[in-house]
């Protein structure tokens, strides 16, 4: 199998490196500097974000390094470096022409570029291998302006899907995608988008960081559930309406009084104001520190991925139902493409009824031969591989050089 090794990678994307929740960019970084050099930079503050007040202790720290007051490199490990970017870029996104908006957006990412090249220099890095996770925007000029040895487009979320990036991203990230040495993508469904623009795309398959989620592991039942009698329907993670079926869990939680659904994390304004608060057997316990939701995750007897399908969703790969299968326990999903790919481990369903349906076969389904093979399926999900499957690419693209 083709390696890249001894080589210097820059990261730039969306999720700066002290986002609080789970990040894929994050975890390539650490697979990365098993063996080579690594630089991942934060996401540039803009203007408004500049004059926000209450934006977080994170950016107030960044707001610190602008001003001088704290180191803009930062070393997190043998062979990870942060860079805080000093320079602050415009808030261009209201802008209404996509035309105009390319000219203010070619200064941003001048200003973001200056604060790359001189930590590359201070690091030595040479002949840059550039890895891009979505920032279609800020990083749509960094190929021309750092010049690195290869510049990859990584697609991990169909994010013209959000209004924000849509205004002008319908015009931009395609160009961006065409632009790019070479695409890759962590969904097949993403991987066949990218192809469309780029013929130079792969798919290069999800990883998971399973040493956490050891059903072996000793855990006790959470406070805020051992009280709870019946079976055990749960669902962890960010919980809001962009992403999830609020209908069909009103509906579930009332079919089934006997059954508890259990939600954990934090809730967008939809959910809050949602007619699951009203309901007995609907439990809410907000958001969780990512150390304890194995222990929430053993408790259920059954996991559920109640997708909302649309353009954001259809195409992403629900890391989530690799945790829950890690931890051996059935999981009941909805179906979209990506899913097929977990069809022999994970009940799939389309609505209501087959929901119902499939929580009833996947209460009887909870054997250990069962629990077993879902958890070795899981684990073949490994960065490791992810990235191996990213390195074949770029000694691919190099070799033809």
């Amino acid at each position: 199998m083709m390696s890249v090794s001894n080589r210097d990678i820059v990261i730039v994307g969306l999720q700066p490196w002290y986002t609080k929740i789970g990040s894929n960019c994050k975890s390539l970084a650490a697979e990365f500097s098993k063996q080579n050099r690594v630089l991942y930079v934060n996401a540039p503050i803009d203007r408004r974000t500049s004059f926000n007040r209450h934006a977080g202790e994170e950016i107030d720290h960044h707001k610190a390094v602008i001003n001088g007051k704290a180191p803009s490199l930062v070393q997190i490990s043998d062979n990870i470096w942060n860079l805080y970017p000093t320079s602050v870029i415009e808030s261009i996104n209201w802008l209404p022409s996509t035309a105009l908006f390319s000219v203010f957006n070619r200064i941003n990412n001048r200003r973001f570029a200056r604060n790359i090249r001189k930590a590359i220099r201070q690091l030595g890095f040479k002949d840059v291998i550039l890895f891009n996770d979505n920032d279609i925007f800020r990083s749509f000029y960094l190929k021309e302006l750092l010049q690195p040895s290869v510049y990859i487009y990584y697609s991990r979320d169909n994010i013209l899907a959000v209004d924000y990036w849509r205004k002008h991203g319908e015009k931009l990230e395609p160009a961006h995608i065409a632009k790019a040495d070479i695409g890759v993508a962590n969904s097949l469904y993403l991987a066949e988008r990218l192809k469309k623009y780029n013929p130079e795309s792969h798919y290069i398959g999800q990883g998971c960081n399973l040493e956490l989620f050891n059903p072996d592991r000793p855990m006790d039942v959470p406070a805020d559930t051992v009280h709870l009698k019946g079976p055990v329907i749960g669902y962890v993670g960010a919980l809001t309406s962009l992403r999830l079926d609020i209908p069909l869990l009103v509906n579930l939680a009332s079919e089934q009084k006997d059954w508890n659904f259990v939600l954990v994390g934090h809730e967008d304004e939809d959910f809050k104001k949602s007619p699951l608060h009203g309901l007995p057997n609907v439990h809410f316990t907000g958001g969780k520190p990512m150390a304890d939701l194995p222990a929430y995750v053993k408790s259920f007897d059954v996991c559920i991925n109640p997708q909302v399908v649309n353009d954001l969703t259809i195409g992403n790969y629900p890391l989530k139902v690799d945790e829950y299968l890690a931890m051996g326990k059935p999981v009941v999903a909805t179906r979209t493409p990506t899913m097929k790919m977990f069809e022999d481990y994970v009940y799939l369903a389309d609505d209501l009824t087959s929901y119902l349906l499939q929580l009833k076969a996947a209460l009887d389904g909870r054997q250990p031969e069962l629990a077993a093979a879902r958890r070795a399926f899981a684990l073949t999900h490994t960065w490791e591989n992810s990235a191996a499957a990213l390195y074949e690419a770029i000694c691919a693209y190099e070799s033809r050089l």
